[in-house]
């Protein structure tokens, strides 16, 4: 029954489509300057509970950056996205400044996103705060269920043999910018197996540093509700259970993934009442005309209530090496027949930043790096934490934006500066 699922929940979103372009035609109507209900609280009330079963049933699609410009030196300098490197499941997305003049030198920095469920625009907040300082760079992973079963599979070694050509083709670049690293919750463990693997090589394309930011690096230490629960259910549990086959019409009709409705369910399963009251909040807002408030709760949850499917065989690899078995820690993980070495690392920076409050890595799991990457030197190697954060603070809002980020600015600059 439970690879059923997925073809229940097409059958229900297309079983619900009548009923939307009803509600939207309503909408249209209702909120029509024209429309005299459009001034009443009546009105306002038939338009709030029209606009809320809208969104409720909606399959929400990738959102944009949508990151037109930045501000350097005082200057406002235009942004354009885009694609310099595909391969089926993933692009790699620059952001190009558009400069009147020459432009500054600055150093490159790929962030590397989770694939974890979310698009990478759930780190808009973080590229943006580099613009100024960076060429900034993204992983743009694609939504499983839209690669055919003819582009192949996609297995955490894939994984690290993207970030490894990524390196390479920046690296490759002859503008003389040092490339920096940035690595975001789950994108942590395959970022450092990646470098460990070009520098076990003597790769001139290793990058001058990495940041870690809230990663599973050691699931041991101060294990959280995630990680014991991987622990308690084992993998043939996930198997069973989180394992769905894509069904008609998607792209990808018959490969097996992690679906995304199911991710989505387990995240607002967490914080079940905060959801509903905050959907509760934007019908009353919209009933009062309080709509700065109303536009707030659809920014956040148009971006949160978009997920992408992840393929199964990279979800599971994903489950049992980092979380069940600790191959990480341990040093048994293996890329390919190749066993990865984190002592192999010596030229490349690194820098762990850790939330006090984060209830998915919990404290201590990232900077674990430190001790495993013994033959960093230790005037490359410094650790963060930041008070008052849970794990989306890691990497956005105002902590981030004033304490983290002039930190790793402030790290990059000095491992530049000083030998390696």
């Amino acid at each position: 029954m439970d690879r059923l699922s997925y073809q229940f929940y097409e059958f229900m979103h297309m079983a619900f489509a009548p009923a939307r372009a009803v509600t939207d035609a309503m909408l249209h109507a209702v909120k029509h300057p024209l429309n005299p209900l459009h001034h009443t609280i009546f009105g306002r009330n038939i338009a709030a509970t029209g606009e809320l079963f809208e969104r409720m049933t909606r399959r929400y699609g990738k959102p944009m950056f949508g990151l037109d410009a930045t501000t350097i030196d005082g200057e406002t300098v235009e942004i354009v996205e885009e694609t310099i490197w595909q391969k089926p499941f993933c692009g790699l997305l620059h952001f190009s400044r558009q400069f009147a003049g020459a432009p500054p030198k600055q150093s490159k920095l790929l962030i590397v996103a989770p694939m974890s469920g979310h698009y990478a625009t759930l780190l808009r907040g973080t590229v943006e705060a580099f613009l100024p300082s960076y060429d900034v760079y993204i992983t743009d992973w694609r939504d499983a269920r839209d690669v055919p079963l003819a582009d192949g599979g996609f297995d955490l070694d894939d994984y690290i043999d993207y970030l490894a050509e990524m390196m390479q083709h920046l690296s490759k670049e002859n503008d003389g910018a040092p490339l920096h690293t940035l690595g975001v919750c789950q994108a942590s463990v395959p970022l450092i197996c990646a470098i460990a693997l070009l520098e076990a090589k003597n790769s001139p394309h290793a990058p001058e540093s990495m940041i870690l930011m809230g990663g599973p690096i050691d699931t041991r230490v101060n294990s959280t509700a995630v990680n014991k629960l991987a622990e308690q259910r084992g993998i043939d549990w996930f198997k069973r259970h989180c394992i769905h086959t894509v069904p008609f019409p998607n792209a990808a009709m018959g490969r097996e993934v992690y679906p995304g409705f199911l991710q989505l369910s387990g995240f607002m399963a967490m914080n079940f009442e905060r959801h509903v009251s905050a959907h509760v909040d934007m019908f009353n807002h919209l009933i009062e005309g309080d709509g700065d408030s109303a536009e707030k709760h659809r920014d956040f949850y148009d971006e949160y209530l978009a997920v992408m499917d992840m393929t199964a065989e990279f979800y599971l690899q994903t489950v049992e090496r980092v979380f069940i078995r600790h191959e990480v820690p341990l040093g048994l993980l293996r890329h390919r027949d190749t066993l990865i070495d984190l002592k192999a690392i010596r030229r490349t920076a690194l820098l762990t930043v850790e939330g006090e409050k984060d209830d998915i890595s919990g404290v201590g799991q990232t900077e674990a790096a430190l001790s495993l990457c013994a033959n960093i030197p230790e005037t490359r190697k410094r650790h963060y934490l930041q008070l008052d954060v849970g794990h989306y603070g890691v990497f956005n809002g105002s902590r981030f934006r004033q304490h983290i980020a002039p930190r790793i600015c402030a790290f990059t600059r000095d491992m530049e500066s000083a030998p390696a």
